[in-house]
């Protein structure tokens, strides 16, 4: 067994001490936080963090903690400057002392904080995925998309139990001018490690379904800026730029402009604002239709004018045309009906005059004139004779004289008819 040994206390105790010596001072030091939670005495213990560039792996950790005291300033200075609370996940520049202790080991301890390097920090990440989606060429593909004329059906992402959107639904609901909008919830979460696939899985939902609405409404309430880390995701951009409705965003912050925000249609400051875009949109649409309307009703009027003069003219003129037709075709058929008149007149009396002369001649020949003259007629069976061979011996025949007829029986017949008694 070695005489010369430590033990851990001693061991520890000398680390301590070569720290303070070799490293007295305080330091600027920039990492990731993590694990950043408050005890009941106020002091805020987290860890610090450095990550690979390239695949993100970690490459260094450390133990920090802020005393109440300093806790207190430094938490309430970083979010009157950035705008957001102090908490994980955020790329931070602290002044820090590095301290040893021969219980718990090695730690830094927070004396001071560079708000700016924070801001520039978010603002240098979303720069760098704006600049990957503009590559991708796909950062401006929803903002050409044309929301359509009326567009009051609309599909809403949000928190189901968030007063953004109650006060979505409130504002569309009691609009001034009576119109009606049909929402459809798709619930998501807002913020926190899930909100990124929550919200993308929501999207993907409402792709199946996109022919049944004309908008989509990404809406979330207020809160701390931390909490729109997920809004500047590169995938949850991704897949809004190229969506093929219309994204509208009210996510809730007016100084804080999210990726999101830059890659959707529409930037509306809150829930609110949003509901007051699609209102406003069909408030024009609806005074379009109404100008559209009076345009419409004025042209018709001056076409109803001015067709009902042209009729009016129209209508004298076929008056005066048919009036000159009536009275020619009349003239003609007062003249027709004459010339008529007198060729009838004159086509009967050349009847009259044939039927005369036709009486004369059957006067003429009737037999009773015949008869008249002394000339008698041999019936036989009521038909007159005129052949000998019309007659047989033994038949009775009738003389018709002018005065009676007389009924003799053939006795004899010779051939040359003289003989008939």
């Amino acid at each position: 067994m070695p005489e010369n040994f430590l033990t851990l206390t001693e061991l520890n105790l000398r680390v301590r001490d070569a720290i303070r010596e070799y490293l007295p001072d305080t330091y600027w030091v920039r990492a990731e936080t993590s694990d950043v939670r408050r005890n009941r005495n106020g002091h805020c213990y987290l860890e610090f963090l450095e990550k690979d560039s390239v695949d993100h792996s970690i490459v260094a950790k450390a133990r920090g903690v802020i005393w109440s005291n300093v806790y207190e300033m430094l938490s309430a200075y970083f979010l009157r400057e950035t705008g957001q609370e102090f908490t994980s996940g955020l790329n931070v520049l602290v002044a820090v002392s590095v301290t040893f202790h021969e219980l718990y080991g090695y730690s830094l301890t927070v004396v001071d904080i560079d708000p700016s390097f924070t801001l520039g920090e978010i603002a240098r990440n979303r720069q760098q995925v704006i600049k990957r989606l503009e590559d991708d060429g796909v950062l401006t593909l929803n903002k050409e998309l044309v929301l359509p004329e009326i567009a009051n059906r609309i599909a809403v992402i949000s928190s189901p139990t968030a007063a953004g959107y109650e006060d979505f639904r409130d504002q569309l609901d009691n609009n001034a001018n009576g119109f009606i909008f049909y929402t459809k919830l798709f619930p998501a979460i807002m913020q926190g490690d899930r909100s990124e696939s929550s919200i993308i899985a929501a999207l993907e939902k409402i792709f199946l379904h996109k022919e049944f609405f004309d908008a989509v409404a990404i809406i979330r309430g207020g809160g701390a800026s931390a909490d729109l880390n997920c809004f500047d995701s590169y995938l949850l951009a991704n897949n809004a730029a190229q969506f093929p409705l219309p994204i509208i965003s009210g996510i809730g912050h007016e100084r804080d402009v999210t990726v999101l925000d830059v890659v959707s249609h529409t930037r509306a400051k809150t829930p609110t604002a949003v509901a007051e875009y699609f209102i406003a949109h069909l408030t024009k649409t609806a005074s379009e239709l109404i100008s559209l309307q009076e345009r419409t009703i004025n042209i018709s009027e001056k076409v109803i004018l001015r067709e009902r003069a042209d009729l009016l003219s129209l209508s004298k003129e076929v008056i005066h045309g048919s009036t000159l037709r009536i009275q020619k075709e009349s003239n003609f058929i007062e003249k027709s009906s004459t010339t008529i008149k007198h060729r009838i007149s004159h086509l009967v009396q050349n009847q009259i005059h044939f039927l005369e002369r036709n009486q004369q001649y059957i006067n003429m020949v009737s037999p009773f004139n015949i008869l008249k003259r002394g000339y008698t007629l041999l019936l036989k069976n009521g038909k007159i004779i005129t052949s000998v061979n019309e007659i047989e011996v033994g038949d009775d025949i009738q003389t018709l004289f002018r005065d009676g007829t007389v009924t003799s029986k053939v006795t004899n017949k010779e051939a040359s008819g003289d003989a008939v008694k």
